[in-house]
């Protein structure tokens, strides 16, 4: 069979029979077992990775819950960006200085920004997870929401395990199978991990050197640009109009100046030939950022505004750098049965929320924009209370 019919047949099998059960696991698990040996791996090394996996109730929980999309912008920083993890920060720039800067040298990622993607992700290697690696996988891999991205990313362990670049007893890290000091997927480790310690193999358990080296090569593949910021955060002068909103309409800085865009302390923009995206992760009366190509970067490495903001933001910190001036609006953030019941709200007025789920992602924001802009209001993209009573009454 080709293998682009193997995989629709897998594909329908998962569709057709979403896990729900124990018992209807086994049934996926042999279909992940025939897809994996069609790719080329060795039929012990499937035996032995998938004859005792276990389905776990609490990853596919997790999965529907990740903090980056249920958690608001503030309380996802304010859980992230602590004092104690800038303090920690700072002391692993210490103990690790000449290793960060060797970095530097080789790859041209600032040590501030491996620190705090390291401290995001482990609390710089204090939690690198206990959840047995295969078990979580192919616990995704047949929920049916995401099949094809953990049909590879098990391929992807197996093949690493038939080459020796990973030992069945390193197979342990976070729900969604992510492993070592840095959280590296079993592709991004296939592809992007580095042997920096010289020790012959790649070992981001255990090993310092070999984690933020491959955190560090990583960035530079993805087209890091040692010589720009992540982004900054940024304060909008009183009239600023919204016309341009989101990674998908950079402006030139000299342009966002003339927008009504300042430092935070109120000083101009940087007289620099950059372009840089607005970002109001809780609209008009929260934190105002502007971001650069560089936070693409960070996107690539997590796709969640509020986890590559947190980054940045935490980089800064460590760096000494002071806390955001923004303050957390007046206005609570609305609750997910509210934003639930405005998705519905825009749905039935002709617009395009995205899925009707009270979560607030790009679709939604779109949709809000989109809203505001039509009836005259400041286009932040935000569903604040007002909002959305307005909302309810109107689709009533």
């Amino acid at each position: 069979m080709p293998c682009h019919a193997r995989y629709l047949a897998l594909t329908t099998l998962l569709l057709a029979a979403p896990v729900t059960a124990a018992e209807n696991f086994e049934e996926c698990v042999a279909g992940l077992r025939a897809e994996l040996e069609a790719q080329g791996r060795e039929p012990e090394v499937v035996a032995e990775a998938l004859d005792e996996v276990e389905r776990i109730d609490r990853v596919v929980e997790l999965d529907r819950e990740q903090p980056e999309f249920v958690q608001t912008f503030w309380a996802y920083l304010d859980a992230r960006v602590t004092e104690e993890r800038i303090a920690r920060g700072r002391a692993m720039m210490a103990e690790h200085s000449r290793l960060l800067w060797r970095l530097y040298d080789a790859y041209g990622v600032s040590p501030r920004y491996l620190l705090a993607l390291w401290g995001m992700e482990t609390h710089y290697g204090r939690y690198t997870g206990d959840t047995p690696v295969i078990d979580a996988m192919a616990t995704l891999a047949c929920d049916g929401r995401r099949e094809a991205f953990f049909l590879e990313e098990l391929n992807a362990t197996l093949a690493l395990l038939e080459s020796g670049r990973l030992e069945g007893s390193e197979l342990r890290g976070s729900w969604a199978g992510a492993m070592g000091h840095t959280q590296f997927m079993p592709t991004t480790l296939r592809e992007h991990a580095v042997d920096y310690d010289g020790s012959g193999s790649v070992d981001l358990r255990s090993s310092v050197p070999d984690a933020l080296a491959s955190a560090a090569s990583y960035l530079d593949e993805l087209g890091w640009d040692p010589d720009v910021r992540w982004g900054r955060e940024v304060q909008l002068t009183e009239g600023f109009g919204y016309e341009h909103l989101g990674l998908e309409d950079p402006q030139p800085l000299a342009r966002w100046q003339r927008l009504g865009v300042r430092r935070a302390d109120g000083n101009a923009l940087p007289a620099a030939d950059l372009e840089a995206a607005l970002l109001l992760p809780m609209g008009r009366h929260g934190p105002a950022f502007l971001v650069y190509d560089n936070f693409r970067r960070l996107l690539r490495w997590n796709h969640s505004i509020s986890y590559a903001l947190a980054v940045g933001v935490l980089a800064d910190r460590i760096d000494g750098q002071p806390p955001l001036r923004a303050e957390p609006p007046d206005d609570p953030p609305p609750r997910r049965t509210a934003l639930k019941a405005g998705q519905e709200a825009l749905a039935a007025l002709g617009y395009e929320p995205g899925p009707v789920d009270g979560l607030l992602g790009p679709a939604t924001r779109a949709a809000v924009r989109a809203y505001q802009q039509d009836h005259g209001l400041p286009a932040d993209g935000y569903p604040d209370r007002s909002l959305l009573e307005r909302l309810r009454e109107e689709a009533e």
